[in-house]
This record gives C-alpha cells, sequence and structure tokens, in this order.
C-alpha cells in the first residue's frame, strides 16, 4: 500500500470517527429516544468543525506516517490540535450568527470522544501496520552505499510498510530469486546493483513476472520512501523524462494566478503591521528597515530578496547565518520564528520574481560554487524560486555546507519533478504548522 493511500484510509477514518463521536455525544445528552431529530438538527451545523478538525490536523502533521502514536511528539501535536479545533469551533458557532445551536457542553464531549476514538485507532493501526500481515517484504539485489542508504531510509520511516526480508550480494546468490520469492513471501524487488550481468539480471527477473511483483531501480525506490531525488544516481535522461515541462502550462497558469491573489491578500492584510514592525527594528538598532540581497531566479535572472531585517549593521560581514548567530537582535530573531521576516517577500511575488512555493533562492555566488561541486545544481533555476518549499517542510534544518546542500538539491529536484496544485497546498499547509510551532532560524 503505498504512502498516500495510507494518508487517504486515515483522513477517511478520521472523517468516520468525527462522525461517530457527534453521534455518541447526542446519545449521552439527549438519550436514544430523541437523538435523531438531534442528529438532523446538529449534523449540517457540525459539518465545519469537522473541515476544522481535518485541517488542523493535516496542519500539524498528524498524518505522518512515521510518527509513532505512543511519542512524547504526536502527544503534543494531538494536544495542539485539540485546543486550536476546539477553539476555531467554538468561534464558529458563537459568531455564527443564524446558528440555532450554542453547543457548548455538546463541543466539550464531542473533542472528547473524537480524541478518544482517534488516539486509540492510531495506537491500533501502527500496531497493525508493523505486522508482517500488513508488511511488504522487499528483496535488494546487491550490497553497495546504494542498499545502505536504502535500509537506512527505511529505518528512519517505519510508516513506509517494507520489511527487508533479503539482499542478494552475488550473482550467484541471485540465482536462487525466484524459488525465495514464494519461501519469503516477496511482494518488492529493488536493483542496486546488476553485478556487471545486466542481460541476465533482466532475464531472471523477466522470469519472476507471474509473481505480481513491484520492480524498482534504486533511484525510484529511494525516491519513492524518501521524497528525495538521489541526484548522484541520475543522469541527463533523468531530465529528459521527468521533466516534461510543455505539460506543466495549465499548472504553470493556475499557480501564476495563485501567486499573485495571494500575494496581493497577504500584503493588503499584512500592511497595517508594517509600520509597528518598522517602529521596533528601528528602535533596537541601527540601520535600515529592510534587508536587501541579491539572489537568482528562474533561467538565473538576478532579483533582490526583501525581508525586514533581522540583524544587526554593526561589524556584519554578510557572512552566512549560523546557529546561535550573535548578529541576530532579539526582535529579528522573534521575526526569524515566526516568519515575519519573509513577509515583504510578497513583493517579490507581486513582481514576478518569486513564488509562494519552490526551491529558496541562493546567492549568485553560492550558487556558482555549488554549481561547480554538485551536478546539476543549476536546474533548481529552472522554475521560480520560493517563499517555502518541499526542503523547507522537510523537518530538517540544512545549512550552507556542501553536504546539505546536496541533501536541498535532492528534495528541490523531487518537488521540480512532482510540482502540482496538490503538492503546493500540502506545502503550504505544513509551512503553517512550522510557523505555529515556531520552528525557524
Amino acid at each position: 500500500m503505498l504512502n498516500r493511500s495510507k494518508k487517504i484510509f486515515l483522513f477517511i477514518s478520521d472523517l468516520a470517527f468525527l462522525h461517530l463521536a457527534l453521534f455518541l455525544t447526542l446519545v449521552i445528552r439527549y438519550q436514544q429516544n430523541t437523538w435523531s431529530e438531534n442528529w438532523r438538527n446538529h449534523w449540517p451545523k457540525f459539518l465545519p468543525v469537522f473541515i476544522i478538525w481535518l485541517l488542523i490536523l493535516y496542519i500539524n502533521d498528524l498524518y505522518d506516517l512515521n510518527l509513532k502514536a505512543s511519542s512524547r511528539k504526536f502527544l503534543s501535536r494531538l494536544s495542539n490540535t485539540a485546543i486550536i479545533s476546539s477553539l476555531l469551533a467554538t468561534l464558529y458557532f458563537y459568531l455564527r450568527v443564524s446558528s440555532t445551536i450554542t453547543p457548548k457542553t455538546n463541543l466539550a464531549i464531542f473533542s472528547v470522544i473524537f480524541i478518544g476514538l482517534f488516539y486509540i485507532f492510531r495506537l491500533l493501526y501502527q500496531t497493525l501496520l508493523s505486522s508482517s500481515q500488513l508488511t511488504e517484504n522487499l528483496a535488494i539485489i546487491g550490497f553497495n552505499e546504494k542498499t545502505e542508504k536504502i535500509l537506512a531510509a527505511l529505518q528512519d520511516r517505519p510508516g513506509a510498510g517494507y520489511s527487508t526480508a533479503l539482499i542478494f550480494k552475488t550473482a550467484e546468490e541471485v540465482k536462487s530469486l525466484e524459488e525465495n520469492i514464494s519461501d519469503k513471501n516477496i511482494h518488492t524487488i529493488v536493483v542496486c546493483d546488476d553485478f556487471g550481468q545486466g542481460s541476465k539480471l533482466n532475464d531472471i527477473l523477466f522470469s519472476c513476472l507471474a509473481y505480481n511483483l513491484n520492480f524498482f531501480n534504486y533511484p525510484d525506490f529511494y525516491e519513492l520512501i524518501s521524497g528525495k531525488i538521489p541526484v548522484e544516481e541520475i543522469g541527463q535522461n533523468w531530465f529528459l523524462e521527468n521533466l516534461s515541462e510543455g505539460s506543466k502550462n495549465y499548472f504553470n497558469f493556475i499557480k501564476q494566478i495563485m501567486d499573485f491573489s495571494g500575494a496581493l491578500i497577504v500584503f493588503l492584510v499584512s500592511l497595517v503591521f508594517w509600520p509597528l514592525i518598522a517602529l521596533i527594528i528601528k528602535l533596537e538598532s541601527r540601520g535600515p528597515i529592510f534587508f536587501r540581497q541579491k539572489r537568482l531566479g528562474k533561467n538565473e535572472k538576478v532579483f533582490n530578496i526583501i525581508k525586514f531585517r533581522t540583524m544587526r549593521e554593526e561589524n556584519n560581514d554578510r557572512s552566512l547565518t549560523i546557529e546561535g548567530d550573535s548578529r541576530i537582535t532579539r526582535f529579528g530573531s522573534f521575526l526569524r520564528r515566526t516568519r515575519l521576516d519573509e513577509i515583504p517577500q510578497v513583493l517579490n511575488i507581486l513582481r514576478g520574481e518569486m513564488s509562494f512555493i519552490g526551491p529558496r533562492p541562493e546567492r549568485p555566488e553560492i550558487i556558482a560554487e555549488l554549481e561547480n561541486r554538485i551536478p546539476f545544481y543549476k536546474t533548481r533555476l529552472l522554475i521560480k524560486p520560493g517563499l517555502t518549499g518541499w526542503d523547507q517542510i522537510s523537518g530538517q534544518y540544512h545549512s550552507p555546507s556542501l553536504e546539505d546542500s546536496l541533501e536541498k538539491l535532492q528534495y528541490d529536484l523531487y518537488y521540480l519533478s512532482h510540482r502540482s496544485i496538490y503538492l503546493d497546498i500540502s506545502i503550504i499547509l505544513k509551512t503553517l504548522a512550522t510557523v505555529m510551532s515556531r520552528g525557524g532560524r
């Protein structure tokens, strides 16, 4: 079962539990002989409450298949979801003038029941998922660095639903593949090495077609489980096969409209706060209100990125930011954690230099250096840079180091290949979760 299918299953289950929680609430409150009439009265008005809960669950990343329900992190996110959803639901009812019900007690009972159902189900689901019946047995052909990366990725992502049953380390061992398929109940085969015998290996794999297996090469399987493209394993053919820009015309048109309208709304809504932010910046330290710096945009076009200034100007050599950087002001730290320093970039979006979603823009000199050291680095410039992106919601902080830049590129290439309205909305919601948790730097 693919990750998206699992998430859809969890979403449908949560929707069912929301209905069940309302049903049980009405039975408890109004007894069996009158609950049906109350159901007809309450259900239409509770539909927006259901949407609120599902949205906050998603924003708080509670559909992360690798997050253990027994962990403190899961419980913290669930508590946060319960508080925010309950407050928004309360506001919805008490601000909705046309509503004929003000279910303060019902909301409290409903929330408690749903949280209980949600948590118990997630515990049971993850227990079942870890069992052999719901895990696909995996056979890997080859034992090398690629194999080790796959094993590490699977260990970090138990929700992927794969269990490594066999690793064939030599060409001789691969000859026993067919007889091992039934013995080990193999569902998926990943080729990490053909041992220099490509045609012979293809013959062996071809003979296994009748077993209804899933076949992957290393780059495709690693992309599937990690959400990254292993850039060191791909060549020009990968870009020709995966970046069909002609098919993106409709998406690009819709994205351009969404970018402009969204940026205009954010600009107009936030504009009232700009004078206050500007005043605090000026009072705390000398220097301009805005930070401007040259960045490379789509097709290597240079533009000036605009942010609220968060650093002191004194003794600032404009070097890359490090953890605990002493140049960051107290208010600047707050702006960074809440991402408020990024708001002026809506001006870059309105000017067509940036998008809401895309690879983060880098300085020209940094890109020139990385292009010489990382293959295909400039391919990230095929699309507009973004205010946030696939890498930013990965849950990992990536420094400007060579190793981390390679990691960022792998996420950027994944977005480049898979970008869609669905993926953009997902990134926006996950970014909101980051802002809510004040996870900035």
